[in-house]
């Protein structure tokens, strides 16, 4: 198939190419004539103007980049559907890309997204702000961090005060009986991971609960660690009786590994996610969460990007959590916990399985 072009466009209009550039581009320096004609025939050629070309003359290409650290997770899939819809009525298409939770991933579509001259980033960083994170600062894109946030860089951010939430799991733990809570960490590479796990320690150490370091595994924030933390914990001499998990994907991986050692959530443990994602209340048990509004973070996030784009230097924006209690946590502990016969985790191989982070010392 040909390509049809301006020059065709003008051609069947009976303008010069100019004239027909000049109408295409919103010149209002042209006749009503001239205008008419060549709407009817670019309709009538179904023309379409290169972006990347428009963009080359013109400060703004109306499209906007969002780069999210794991498009599997739940979260993250529900908050680029929320960005991509507000960026929609404000007349900016969205290119999405996906890190995977690799800061080398992360920097390809970083590099990607500033070569397509998209008008500012959405960004959930991962890392310590070198690589492609620095270039979009040095280089003044407009961007706005999401749900992460990167020490030292002082980028306009919308991220969830995770204090009050977990401080609120642990002591609905606490009050059912439970001294011993095993907590599934995310990275302490992101800042999500290292707020979590802070938040989590300070918690349990002001309800007196057991500060022994072997109840916290370090996972990735993925499913599979998730599996694999919960393999580990049960594996203790004193397994925990109650588990909190720093995310919705390596909650996920925890039910999987405790269904499959015949452990019945809500009443052999207690299992709390951060994250609420719509199924979790659909479970049997249902799941209690740690909830944070990710269509509020969206939506925030883009109205942040726009301001900045028109030059403003928005405040960042700190969102609340807050614990919903349901049936996988509700009941009182019965007692030491009694561990079916070790079962390795189906979805975790032994060359995949992450290994567990280093230990927290004790205070």
């Amino acid at each position: 198939m040909v390509a049809i072009t301006i020059k065709d466009v003008a051609a069947l209009a009976g303008v010069s190419v100019a004239t027909a550039s000049r109408v295409l581009s919103g010149s209002p320096a042209t006749s009503p004539e001239a205008r008419a004609g060549v709407a009817a025939a670019a309709a009538q050629l179904d023309y379409r103007p290169n972006a990347q070309a428009r963009a080359l003359r013109s400060t703004h290409t109306e499209s906007i980049g969002l780069l999210v650290s794991d498009v599997r997770n739940p979260f993250f899939a529900d908050l680029a559907h929320t960005v991509e819809q507000a960026a929609l009525a404000a007349g900016y298409v969205t290119l999405l890309g996906n890190a995977n939770e690799r800061k080398e991933q992360q920097d390809r579509y970083l590099d990607t997204l500033i070569s397509r001259r998209v008008d500012g980033i959405v960004v959930a960083p991962l890392g310590d702000g070198s690589g492609s994170i620095r270039s979009l600062i040095e280089r003044k894109i407009p961007t706005v961090f999401v749900d992460r946030t990167v020490d030292g860089l002082h980028v306009p951010s919308v991220t969830t005060d995770s204090e009050t939430g977990i401080r609120e799991a642990v002591a609905h733990l606490a009050a059912a009986g439970h001294t011993r809570i095993g907590y599934i960490s995310g990275p302490q590479a992101t800042s999500t991971g290292r707020d979590r796990f802070a938040a989590f320690t300070r918690a349990v150490a002001s309800r007196g609960l057991s500060q022994d370091p072997e109840l916290v595994y370090f996972g990735d924030f993925q499913a599979a660690s998730g599996s694999a933390g919960v393999h580990a914990l049960l594996e203790l001499r004193r397994p925990p009786t109650a588990l909190l998990a720093a995310d919705s994907p390596m909650a996920v991986g925890a039910i999987a590994i405790l269904h499959r050692r015949g452990l019945r959530i809500g009443r052999d443990i207690a299992l709390i996610a951060f994250d609420d994602i719509e199924w979790f209340a659909l479970l049997d048990p249902a799941l209690s969460v740690i909830s944070h509004s990710v269509e509020d973070m969206g939506r925030i996030a883009v109205r942040m990007l726009l301001e900045v784009i028109g030059g403003g230097t928005p405040e960042s924006v700190v969102l609340p959590s807050e614990l919903i209690i349901r049936a996988s946590s509700s009941a009182p502990v019965s007692g030491r916990l009694v561990v079916p016969a070790s079962v390795a985790p189906a979805s975790v191989p032994p060359s995949e399985s992450p290994a567990a982070g280093p230990r927290p010392r004790k205070n």
